[in-house]
């Protein structure tokens, strides 16, 4: 199959699917008389798993890892479970970021009572204070 079969098939676009090839993810496919990429059914499932590793947001150094060890039938698990603890942390991590960001936006938006005019807006003088502060901070810091 051509490259723009596999992309459709597999959801991913032909530039990543190239650039994947370029960095190793994805072994390079045979040619046809024409110059054609010619993709097959081995291309079609590393995709399929590149793609779903992505879906978890997985680094590709960590993808590239995984595809390595899955080469290596004979190799311990361990390096497997670790990549996917270091996964599952930066989640919660990035969890933990995002409800702090979200007590962030709801005390923002509490700044505002009743519909008013942009010169009374209390979310506008929230984050133009805000700013203001940051700012100074800057500022003060490069001196």
């Amino acid at each position: 199959m051509r490259i723009g079969e596999l992309g459709w098939a597999t959801g991913v676009d032909v530039e990543t699917i190239r650039y994947y090839e370029k960095a190793g993810l994805l072994p390079v496919p045979a040619r046809q008389a024409n110059g054609y990429r010619d993709y097959g059914d081995k291309h079609l499932e590393r995709l399929a798993f590149i793609r779903h590793c992505r879906v978890l947001d997985l680094p590709l150094v960590e993808i590239k890892r995984l595809l390595e060890l899955l080469s290596e039938p004979s190799a311990a698990c361990d390096d497997v479970d670790h990549l996917i603890e270091g996964q599952l942390e930066r989640v919660r991590t990035r969890i933990r970021s995002l409800r702090a960001l979200e007590r962030q936006l709801c005390v923002l938006r509490s700044c505002c009572a009743a519909p008013q005019t942009a010169a009374e807006c209390g979310i506008l003088h929230e984050l133009v204070t805000s700013a203001h502060h940051e700012a100074i901070a800057i500022n003060r810091a490069g001196r």
